[in-house]
């Protein structure tokens, strides 16, 4: 299966710059109260998809554990319900930056409180970074603006934890970053300060990749050491740092990646990679330093190197380490990045002498999430390990996260996701069919098509197959044969298929053009499900099957680029708008040419979409984030801008009111200063907020769309919290 790329979550590149500040102390604000916008919203259930970085269980209370993802917020374990609670829902629009949750603190002494370090990206598009406090368990959430950026979505994002409240006093907080070295907090978090660090930083974007302790000393992993010099520092004054006597060094203990005590043996174990990973690691080793006497000793299960049976090389890095709390010498690591030989965990009961590999009679049941299996007979044990923990009050509760999920066991045997609650997904496309089984299909980054016969249980048939995507670049459906779906998307096994029962089986076209495998963008098919019309970026032509994929033909005419798009009602009509010229270009023999209608649009937008109402002859609606809303009623010859909203990032239409003959509008937009997603009944002329300050989700652009058979009911795909769904309460 193909891992989590950096590259399709930078999906805000265009966002405007914020200028990088020193470390100074920072602004302390309230999180916002909720709105009362009188939705129910809840996660149409797909079961994780995506990188569990961190999971951290209370070690003072019984069943409260955190976990933390690179995009998609942060959450807590609800032990009653058997759920994960999402903790960071609230976090808006112009703070879509702060989603991805780059380290975690819990206090051992004062069960209640917990911290996050935020920050997605460090690149200068990116806003700065924040933390957040809070007295209840994230119930509730008090927020300082920090000067400097965190990279909770870069490499290195598996390390850690970044951040520690302090063995001796629990109002001081250390936090670790990848570019501005080690900033302190006396207050709480309320305020922090730079502190001096005897490591400088280096270009590697790493920095501190963990801090820990060990009795009232603590440590601190720097990532940005070329392998001879020190890597690991450590106080026990928390003033002045010194480099650990005796560390290990070389390739394979280049980037100290996790680090765990053991307070009965007094022994500090670290996972070491020659990358921070979680992609790029071919090297590592793990070691344990006896810190009453400062003897380091090598406890690696198995180096890296070996001979594979095909003849390739056996590498891969350390990740995840967690320590027994009730059992003296008994601890776990996670291999990470072992692609040839699969990912795994090994478990020592003898301080790391000796060693089990849990993956060799794992037991595995994915009934639950079956998307899990890639299209296989049964999953991978798991890629991307980093986060790795032991429950302090159950020994035999092992977890560990990976690029798609979080595996549990309760026996060391078997082995089911416990994942309820949590979902990541970058959601991409969707489609609400008027009719069928299923109310929703949705296409989303790395876990492609995905067909939802029930919005509570995440889909029976798992990824849509035959063949799987890793990432849903179109989907598109008849609107005159609901039956009829067509799907894109990086694939290993081709880049098309078509479905005929209205996205439940797949198969794939028989043949597609060659820019296919490189660049595979979105795709429409027209009313009747006749053509098909198949984009390929703004250096490629775009394509028209008349054949069901059988045969394709360049349409040269075809603005480069634009994403197709079929008039609902006749089957010759296309469209598609060109951003570059401010341009809506029209069809009228079934996707063979294309002409220039209306011009003098706004052009250069980044994020625009293109929706024709369903049901409706020409009756087209282009959302313009710079821009407004504007509607065409003659097939794109003329648009008017609709006065009622400035900004419109991307629109969708349901079921219409009570007494209306139009159908409901839906977008996520701006009508008065507030990012958020809005209804209309009444063709645009008014609108009524639907989401709340409790549920935001930060950037939502990407999709949003209305059943047509339950009016009121709205999908919003995320980037990083998956499909969020809302009825009316």
């Amino acid at each position: 299966m193909r891992a989590f790329h950096l590259s399709r979550r930078s999906v805000l590149a265009g966002t405007a710059a914020v200028a990088a500040l020193p470390a100074v102390q920072g602004r302390a604000r309230a999180a916002a109260g909720p709105a009362g916008s009188g939705y129910r919203w809840r996660n149409a259930v797909q079961g994780g998809t995506g990188f569990i970085t961190g999971v951290l269980f209370h070690p003072a209370v019984r069943g409260l554990a955190y976990a933390r993802t690179d995009i998609g917020g942060a959450y807590r374990w609800d032990d009653r319900t058997q759920r994960w609670v999402p903790l960071t829902d609230h976090i808006g629009w112009d703070d879509w930056n702060l989603l991805g949750v780059e380290a975690m603190a819990v206090d051992p002494a004062h069960p209640n409180r917990l911290y996050l370090a935020l920050g997605t990206y460090t690149q200068s598009w990116a806003g700065n970074g924040a933390v957040l406090r809070s007295e209840n368990r994230g119930a509730t959430w008090q927020r300082t603006d920090l000067g400097v950026k965190l990279g909770a979505n870069e490499d290195g994002r598996g390390c850690g934890e970044r951040l520690l409240v302090d063995p001796g006093d629990s109002d001081t907080l250390w936090l670790g970053t990848r570019h501005d070295g080690l900033l302190k907090s006396a207050d709480r978090g309320v305020t922090w300060k730079a502190v001096s660090f005897p490591a400088t930083p280096g270009a590697t974007g790493q920095g501190i990749t963990l801090l820990v302790a060990a009795g009232r000393t603590v440590y601190a992993g720097w990532g940005d050491s070329d392998g001879t010099s020190a890597n690991l520092y450590r106080t026990a004054d928390g003033t002045t740092w010194e480099a650990v006597p005796g560390q290990p060094t070389g390739p394979a203990a280049k980037v100290p990646i996790r680090a765990a005590y053991d307070r009965h043996t007094r022994e500090l174990y670290v996972t070491y990679a020659d990358a921070p990973g979680p992609n790029g690691q071919s090297d590592g080793s793990v070691h344990k330093l006896r810190t009453v006497n400062g003897k380091w000793t090598e406890v690696t299960p198995v180096k890296p190197g070996g001979a594979t049976s095909d003849g390739g090389t056996d590498s891969f890095g350390y990740g995840g380490v967690a320590v027994d709390a009730r059992r003296p010498g008994t601890l776990v690591v996670s291999t990470n990045n072992r692609w040839a030989m699969v990912d795994t965990v090994y478990r020592s009961t003898d301080g790391g002498r000796t060693w089990t590999s849990l993956k060799d009679k794992a037991v595995f049941d994915v009934s639950e999430t079956p998307y899990l299996k890639w299209g296989a007979d049964k999953p991978k044990f798991g890629w991307w390990i980093q986060a790795v923990a032991l429950d302090p009050y159950d020994s035999r509760h092992v977890v560990y996260g990976t690029g798609a999920t979080l595996y549990g066991t309760r026996d060391l045997r078997h082995w089911a996701p416990e994942i309820r609650g949590l979902e990541e997904a970058s959601v991409r496309q969707l489609v609400s069919p008027p009719t069928g089984e299923a109310h929703l299909i949705s296409g989303s980054g790395d876990i492609g098509v995905m067909y939802h016969e029930r919005l509570t249980a995440s889909p029976s048939r798992g990824m849509a197959s035959n063949p799987v995507f890793s990432t849903a670049t179109g989907l598109s459906l008849a609107a005159g044969k609901p039956s009829y779906v067509v799907r894109a998307g990086w694939g290993d096994n081709g880049n098309g298929a078509w479905s005929d029962d209205g996205g439940r089986t797949w198969a794939p076209f028989t043949a597609q053009p060659d820019v296919a495998r490189s660049a595979p963008g979105p795709i429409a098919t027209n009313a009747d499900g006749s053509v098909l019309l198949w984009s390929f970026g703004t250096a490629n032509p775009a394509y028209r099957s008349a054949d069901n994929g059988a045969t394709w033909s360049e349409v040269a005419s075809f603005p480069k680029g634009a994403a197709p798009l079929a008039d609902p009602v006749d089957p010759a009509r296309f469209y598609a708008f060109d951003t570059t010229t401010g341009t809506l270009h029209a069809s009228t023999d079934a996707g063979r040419t294309f002409t220039a209608r209306a011009s003098g649009l706004a052009s250069g937008d980044s994020e625009f979409q293109l929706a024709a109402a369903p049901g409706r002859f020409g009756d087209l609606w282009l959302s313009l984030k710079w821009n407004g809303l504007y509607r065409s009623t003659d097939g794109g010859a003329s648009f008017t801008k609709a006065v009622s909203c400035w900004a419109s990032y991307t629109l969708g239409f349901g079921k219409a009111a009570e007494g209306a003959s139009y159908p409901a509008v839906y977008m996520v937009g701006s009508t008065d200063g507030i990012t958020a997603v809005y209804r209309s009944d009444d063709e645009a002329k008014t609108w009524t907020r639907i989401n709340d300050d409790q549920h935001q989700w930060g950037w939502i652009g990407a999709c949003v769309t209305g059943d047509p058979r339950v009016y009121g009911r709205v999908y919003i795909g995320t980037n990083g919290r998956g499909v969020q769904y809302g009825d009316p309460a």
